[in-house]
């Protein structure tokens, strides 16, 4: 697909009033206050293993955690040792690498904390994995993630780069940039030491995670593109051009449940910013009557027992993306399913903000599918795990 950089300009534009995700986790963490009722009744179909919830703290790391946790649950269908990887390996080579990318468009692109869920699978093909132990990302006087001064610093430095004040670009702003992600993150670790043997980045990924990136696709399904074809997710994080699969809504979700079905967990980029979406009550809905119309008790009342949900259509679906109701705002990790009592499906989601309180599973959220139907951005999965209509299409 070809990107006019008029266009690219105008998106990236947007990208500026988007909310932080560190205010969006604030925001998303206070809109609900807790029922503490167990008014939904939940029969588990599908529950895969996982290792345990991580929290990105001050950071707008979602992208990384969720895949990370999406590989790390790969190698343990594989049936492999799982290691708890390190996010901010990756994140620290995605900011150099979007360093540099921002500075060849002249600034033409959204540098920030965010990311695309592909970006994990970027890194990991590109420059390998480290354990979190090895790499935890932590060298500036934090015991928990912040990186708001890490974005301003860096960015502030590009920007004078990009200003290029000396006529033509300096053989210094690399190392630079590499100097800062070292303050703030730490060295790049060339080896380290793994039970008892040393390893680089690159063989710690090739014989001890051992993924083949090659093996995964994102999937989508917006209708202002071709159904069937790979598309360019436009998305302001999509810092790498990654595409998705595009397809009509029905197969999405039949890919989705295909998955889990089959032992697939899956990767998930999607809207929280919903009023449906709570953490305190562990539950995202998208009740057919809008919140604005509703009363104090009625809002409570949806996070107390089963309520209707909207009728979700591609092109509901569409017009909430083009008028920037769903933004990719969030990265989450589907690892199972359930039914209510009433027989309405609901994904079991791992978050990545800790083990917060809520009536069900504390860290983890119940999604509807209606919600997953509205607030999807993409889905990545394993190719064996797309059905067999799906895979006989995709390239």
């Amino acid at each position: 697909m070809k990107i006019s950089f008029p266009f690219l300009a105008l998106f990236l534009s947007f990208s500026a009033s988007i909310l932080a995700q560190d205010d969006l986790v604030k925001k998303v963490y206070q809109q609900n206050e807790a029922v503490y009722e167990q008014g939904y009744q939940f029969t588990e179909e599908v529950s895969l293993d996982v290792l345990p919830i991580k929290n990105q703290a001050s950071s707008g790391t979602c992208w990384s955690y969720a895949t990370t946790s999406f590989v790390e649950s790969e190698m343990l269908r594989k049936g492999k040792t799982p290691v708890d990887l390190s996010e901010m390996f990756t994140v620290r080579q995605v900011y150099k690498d979007k360093a540099e990318r921002y500075v060849r468009l002249h600034g033409h692109l959204n540098f920030a904390q965010g990311g695309a869920t592909p970006d994990v699978l970027y890194v990991l093909k590109k420059y390998g994995a480290v354990p979190y132990y090895e790499y935890k990302g932590l060298e500036y006087g934090e015991e928990k993630n912040k990186h708001s001064e890490l974005e301003s610093v860096l960015k502030n430095m590009l920007d004078a780069v990009i200003k290029n004040p000396n006529g033509r670009l300096s053989t210094a702003w690399k190392s630079a940039v590499e100097s800062t992600l070292n303050a703030y993150l730490g060295d790049y670790p060339e080896s380290f030491n793994y039970d008892g043997k040393t390893y680089t980045p690159r063989t710690f990924a090739d014989q001890i995670v051992g993924i083949n990136t090659d093996d995964y696709v994102q999937i989508t399904s917006f209708i202002n593109e071709d159904m069937h074809s790979n598309v360019f997710i436009e998305v302001p994080d999509n810092w790498s051009w990654a595409t998705a699969f595009n397809v009509p809504l029905d197969e999405m979700i039949d890919n989705l449940d295909n998955a889990l079905d089959n032992g697939y967990t899956v990767s998930w980029a999607t809207d929280v910013s919903e009023k449906g979406f709570s953490v305190h009550n562990g539950i995202a809905i998208v009740p057919a009557k809008p919140f604005e119309t509703m009363s104090d008790e009625e809002k409570k009342a949806v996070f107390q027992s089963p309520t209707e949900e909207l009728k979700i259509t591609p092109e509901l679906r569409q017009q909430a993306y083009d008028n920037y109701e769903t933004t990719d705002d969030h990265g989450m990790h589907i690892v199972g399913r359930s039914v209510d009592q009433n027989g309405t499906k609901y994904y079991l989601v791992k978050n990545s903000w800790g083990e917060i309180e809520n009536p069900y599973k504390n860290g983890y959220v119940y999604c509807s599918e209606s919600f997953v139907r509205y607030k999807t951005i993409s889905l990545m999965m394993h190719r064996d795990a797309l059905t067999k209509k799906t895979k006989r299409r995709i390239p």
